[in-house]
């Protein structure tokens, strides 16, 4: 937390509250630093996700009143999202920063506040990967519905995009879709990871599988593993839950070498880090910090380059591929299994990306938008 005395009255507004993954991560980050504070957002789905974040006082939007908007149906509520994000009322600050990958970068902020945006997308399921929403469970319809809905997305998002007064991106890669979408610059300052929680272990031994950590979700192509799984014969662990965690169990019935684990402890998934040959990484992801957990604990990675993967695996610390398949895949696991790699040199990458590189980047960025 940053001193009482010269802190900033910083206001915090985040998508939604409804599971920990790497964009909370970043907002108990910012917690940490600002908190107790106020945090606005979608829905809330009650569910604690960090000490930081549930200090702050949680103001929700009108559609935290609609059925199950908190919970599993609020991908449905997708067409009522702008509605309800126009609809909160932000209470007078300092500095408003939000984060966002959906539409919270659309927030208004009160007359003459600065609202900064830790933007991990523009929401990618509207500008660039909806194909990606047609795999698995409802995945047709759900499609049908994202191209339905495309075009007066788009259009509003670019619109409202001024009520950022600046952008900072969580990778190039994210710096230029900003750019392309919202024709905005942006600076990049990479999410934190908890190099300090996450270390190298010496006395625990690799061992012969390869691990996956993602949220079960079409866009992370997790299904392209398991195929590869299944051809290849290599054994895999699958770490994670969401909308997809049936059809892959389904897909990988019948397959001894192939584990779906669902959601671990952060303990759990650090030994994991540890005895894994190595962590696949399949998906065009905007920063993707499980790649950078998983290198902090020496752990090397095999990564689609494309995306936040190509700015955080390097020749020395994994395996890249340039094609979302499963041949690719395959190929990728034969070329790693022929190298070597040095646990240290994982670590030494990954401490690029930790928690005090971040904080300090953060606070200059807020210091400077106060005292405009």
């Amino acid at each position: 937390m940053i001193d009482a005395m010269s802190q900033p009255r910083v206001h915090l507004a985040h998508d939604w509250l409804v599971g920990m993954r790497g964009g909370e991560r970043v907002l108990d980050r910012l917690a940490r630093m600002y908190g107790p504070t106020t945090l606005y957002t979608l829905v809330d789905d009650g569910r604690p996700l960090s000490d930081a974040i549930s200090a702050c006082v949680v103001q929700t939007s009108p559609l935290q009143r609609f059925p199950g908007a908190a919970r599993r149906m609020r991908r449905w509520y997708l067409p009522l999202m702008r509605w309800a994000v126009e609809r909160i009322d932000v209470k007078d600050c300092d500095v408003l920063v939000s984060t966002s990958s959906a539409v919270m970068k659309s927030i208004k902020a009160p007359a003459g506040v600065p609202h900064l945006c830790y933007c991990h997308s523009p929401a990618r399921y509207i500008w660039d990967q909806q194909s990606d929403y047609d795999h698995g469970s409802g995945g047709v319809l759900r499609g049908a519905g994202l191209r339905m809905l495309r075009k007066r997305f788009q259009e509003w998002d670019c619109r409202t995009a001024d009520r950022v007064t600046q952008f900072i991106a969580n990778s190039q890669h994210t710096a230029r879709r900003i750019q392309e979408c919202y024709s905005r610059e942006s600076i990049v300052i990479y999410p934190p990871v908890r190099t300090e929680f996450f270390t190298v272990d010496k006395t625990i031994p690799r061992e012969e599988f390869y691990l996956v950590v993602a949220a079960l979700e079409p866009y992370k192509r997790t299904d392209l593993v398991v195929d590869a799984a299944k051809r290849s014969g290599f054994r895999l662990k699958i770490v994670g839950g969401g909308s997809q965690e049936s059809a892959l169990r389904e897909s990988a019935a019948g397959h001894a070498n192939i584990e779906l684990l669902g959601r671990v402890y952060d303990e759990q998934l650090r030994t994991l880090y540890r005895q894994a040959r190595a962590l696949i990484f399949p998906q065009m992801e905007d920063f993707g910090i499980i790649a950078v957990e998983a290198q902090a604990c020496g752990c090397p990675v095999i990564a689609y380059n494309k995306g936040g993967g190509a700015e955080t695996v390097t020749e020395h610390t994994g395996v890249q591929f340039a094609e979302q398949s499963e041949g690719a895949i395959c190929d990728a696991v034969q070329q790693f299994e022929r190298r070597s790699f040095v646990a240290q040199h994982c670590r030494d990458n990954a401490e690029c990306f930790s928690e005090a590189a971040f904080d300090n980047s953060i606070a200059r960025q807020v210091n400077q938008l106060q005292s405009k």
